[in-house]
């Protein structure tokens, strides 16, 4: 029953802070007005500025956001045992992560849907502006590279998804066309979708698996996400990113309501006991693992506060809201859900997994396990992308499992969930790739670099070619894994140096700071503290150590740290004459003549 308990208060730990620290924020700090003029309804153009309901905006602003990362990450960070990961968690998403989205939605809605990197600009410095931009790039190409990677490898070991996964993309189109050009309504369509993509996980686990491609599987699939991506992220929103958000959105729903059905009944029945499957605080760790501290802040982004939501709130969900006052429910309330996800997927690796695993035809429960899966006397490198995933699958497939539900379905509603989210980021990123190569080609004066098309296929060529190099097994189709050891801490810098644009925002206008000010400290420090150890470890550092020097990563993640020292001190020396003083508004719009 302590399982139960520690769900179900972190549960209602995020709705009371909804209730309580966002309606403040909401009103005391940002004062949302219903009546201010929005950047969907100010530029309206049919493409990107749709004005939108705030229900259809919250599944496609939680879609983009989620994404695999509150998988992942908790999903490697339990190695430290799930109390960290937990702690962490909860009081990270209500008092950092949903702070930080929340207050990047608002500020974009009052600077014409603008990113935070073009915010930083007037709010900051011009130099600011442009450091933004490349780290935002850098961070972005790797979510590109790494999170074809992550669906192809689904795809490749769970053809059972895939059925479901593709003929979602059809259907939306569908139901876009049938909302926004014959007016139809879209709950409707989309649950009739939803019943669908069901249907096909039914077809796909009992009679059609797609299997093509042989050994190359991962390497095909990459490469035709990547095409798919150029398109979906030219599209209008509302032809597919929308509509096939809001299924996933309704799907998520459902899912989670089968993973938390399935957990009451676990713990009810004494299947699941998280103190018996896993230790709180782990004695022994794998070889080569890092220190909890500082890096489980790194860890689990996604789940307590990951830099990648600024851009979702300040690149695509921004210039959708069709009222300001709507800004709490996408920003803080999809933060909090997204928290919810990542403590079901702590108690999945650990109480789920614990539940039963086959493991060399032997049944193993309990402790022995979750061995199978962390196993203290293994390595941490050889702890990859495909043991990550399968934990979560595995473990939330054991927790519906007892809903009466059969195992291998129950694998495959799992496995769609994780390829359907990260897809939804994988396009989302694209999209938000082309904003930021336009705004550098337009900010360095390369005037191809501006256009649409040209902007996108740039982002989509370079990240297909970044997954397309060995990686560091060798394989074909993995290269993003080359340049993952840095993402987690130039994501987590990206959070600290949007809170410094939060922060900058409030002190010109004479508001309250602390805040925001003490999570922006500690998302600059943490990283900057994670990626000195990276680079200067004696054992494993990137510059220093003997056996596991890497050159690539060592200047790549000095360059990070310069850029992150550069900002900050841009920032330092402007904050004691910034206090009160606005910066610089926008020009007025051109007007039709």
């Amino acid at each position: 029953m302590e399982t139960l308990l520690i769900a179900v208060g972190s549960f209602v730990g995020f709705i009371v802070a909804y209730h309580t620290y966002g309606k403040w924020l909401a009103h005391k700090i940002f004062g949302l007005d219903p009546n201010a003029k929005v950047p969907s309804a100010e530029l309206e153009d049919g493409v990107d500025f749709v004005p939108t309901k705030k229900e259809v905006i919250f599944g496609h602003h939680f879609t983009s956001i989620a994404g695999t990362g509150p998988i992942v990450g908790p999903a490697i960070a339990v190695f430290w045992g799930w109390l960290p990961a937990l702690i962490w968690v909860v009081f990270g998403s209500i008092f950092i992560g949903a702070v930080h989205d929340f207050g990047a939605l608002v500020i974009s809605l009052r600077n014409r849907g603008q990113t935070v990197g073009e915010v930083a600009g007037r709010l900051i410095s011009p130099r600011a502006r442009l450091l933004f931009l490349l780290i935002l790039f850098a961070a972005l190409t790797v979510v590109l590279a790494i999170f074809g990677l992550v669906i192809a490898t689904i795809f490749a070991q769970y053809p059972e998804s895939v059925l479901s996964v593709w003929i979602e993309i059809p259907i939306a189109v569908l139901i876009g066309y049938h909302v926004y050009k014959r007016g139809g309504g879209l709950l409707i369509p989309s649950l009739v979708a939803l019943g669908v993509l069901y249907l096909c996980i039914y077809i796909g686990v009992y009679h059609f698996e797609i299997k093509p491609f042989g050994e190359n599987a991962i390497v095909v699939w990459t490469l035709i996400l990547m095409a798919y991506c150029f398109i979906a992220s030219i599209l209008p929103v509302w032809t597919l990113l929308q509509p096939r958000d809001y299924i996933n959105s309704h799907q998520l729903m459902v899912a989670l309501a089968l993973l938390v059905g399935g957990l009451l009944v676990a713990c009810v029945s004494g299947k699941a006991d998280l103190f018996a499957s896993a230790p709180p605080v782990a004695e022994n760790l794998p070889a080569g693992a890092p220190p909890v501290w500082p890096f489980l802040f790194i860890t689990i982004a996604c789940g307590a506060i990951s830099g990648f939501h600024c851009l979702v709130s300040s690149g695509t969900s921004s210039k959708q809201l069709e009222s300001e006052v709507d800004a709490q429910y996408v920003g803080y309330g999809a933060m909090l859900l997204e928290g919810a996800l990542a403590v079901i997927v702590i108690l999945a690796c650990c109480a789920g997994v614990g539940m039963g695993v086959t493991d060399g035809g032997a049944e193993l429960t309990g402790i022995e396990a979750w061995h199978t899966k962390y196993d203290p006397n293994g390595s941490w490198a050889g702890f990859g992308l495909t043991q990550k995933v399968a934990a979560f699958v595995d473990g939330g497939a054991n927790f519906i499992e007892t809903l009466g539900i059969p195992l291998e379905m129950a694998v495959g509603i799992v496995a769609v969930l994780v390829a359907s989210f990260a897809a939804t980021t994988l396009d989302t990123a694209t999209r938000l790739q082309r904003y930021v190569v336009q705004e550098i080609g337009s900010t360095i004066k390369i005037k191809p670099l501006t256009d649409k098309y040209a902007a996108t296929a740039f982002a989509v060529i370079l990240g297909a070619s970044m997954a397309m190099v060995p990686g560091p097994k060798g394989a074909l189709g993995t290269g993003g894994l080359l340049l993952w050891p840095l993402f987690g801490a130039t994501n987590q810098l990206l959070a600290g140096l949007a809170f410094m644009v939060i922060v900058f925002y409030l002190w010109r206008r004479n508001k309250p700071i602390w805040f925001a000010a003490i999570p922006m400290a500690i998302m600059l420090i943490m990283p900057a503290w994670a990626l000195s150890w990276q680079l200067f470890n004696e054992n494993t550092g990137w510059l220093v150590a003997d056996d596991n020097k890497n050159y690539l990563l060592g200047s790549i993640g000095i360059g990070t740290l310069c850029l992150q020292i550069w900002v900050v001190i841009e920032g330092v020396l402007l904050l004691p004459r910034s206090r009160g003083v606005l910066e610089e508004m926008l020009p007025p719009l051109e007007t039709a003549s």
